[in-house]
């Protein structure tokens, strides 16, 4: 079954791969926000 194994690998990564975009999403709004507060 290491088609089975690649794909819980893939989602895993996918998992990963979606955190840090929403991580980084949140970093840009709360940059965003100070930025607008400055200005």
């Amino acid at each position: 079954m290491p088609s089975e194994m690649r794909l819980r690998d893939l989602e895993d990564e996918n998992g990963r791969l979606k955190k840090i975009v929403a991580d980084l999403t949140l970093d840009r709004e709360m940059l965003q926000d100070v930025i607008r507060r400055k200005l």
